[in-house]
């Protein structure tokens, strides 16, 4: 509705506790980050995200868990939290950040690092992106991780207005100032 068509190459990045990243090609999805299950793709509030499978069989050996033990562990106990030490949730990372806190710091430029590396991907996978989506609670709310997220993909031709970008607080807008088009489009529950 808001471009009045839908465009042929959209990556949708679903950010929130849950978070994904979906390329779209000519209104169908190409892909996802997510795997059989949740934990491959982004790390996640609590869940790991993309690991090396000898990493898995290190930590079961390192922790003394088994296959039940890491399941639980690398789904309640990674992901931001793991990284930062603190918390899963994007605003109080980033109000540690602010305080000073290095944890939490690099938990937020691990999550920024793998989103821009799933763009990168998905817009060479597609031959290019027309539409860039940020959707659920920090793709909706956080001008500050779209911000992070947008800065360097200007070779992709991805350019945030960051006024717009700054406006925006849960509602749909249109936000880039690039030939991109950057939406922040709320999840329909």
């Amino acid at each position: 509705k808001l471009l009045g068509k839908i465009p042929e190459k959209i990556i949708v990045c679903h950010l929130g506790s849950g978070a994904s990243i979906t390329a779209v090609k000519n209104g169908e999805s190409f892909d996802t980050s997510m795997g059989l299950t949740p934990l491959e793709g982004l790390p996640m509030g609590t869940r790991v995200g993309d690991i090396d499978p000898g990493a898995v069989i290190v930590l079961g050996q390192k922790l003394n868990l088994n296959y039940l033990g890491l399941e639980e562990y690398l789904n309640k106990q990674c992901g931001l939290l793991g990284l930062s030490k603190n918390s899963s949730d994007i605003r109080e990372l980033l109000a540690a950040e602010e305080k000073g806190d290095k944890d939490a710091k690099r938990a937020l430029e691990f999550f920024v690092y793998k989103i821009k590396k799933y763009i990168g991907a998905y817009a060479s996978a597609m031959g290019g992106v027309d539409l860039l989506v940020f959707t659920a609670t920090a793709g909706e709310r956080s001008f500050v991780l779209r911000e992070r997220i947008c800065g360097g993909l200007e070779f992709l031709n991805i350019v945030l207005d960051l006024q717009k970008n700054k406006a925006v607080a849960g509602s749909e807008a249109i936000i880039n100032s690039g030939v991109v088009k950057i939406a922040v489009v709320p999840t329909d529950a």
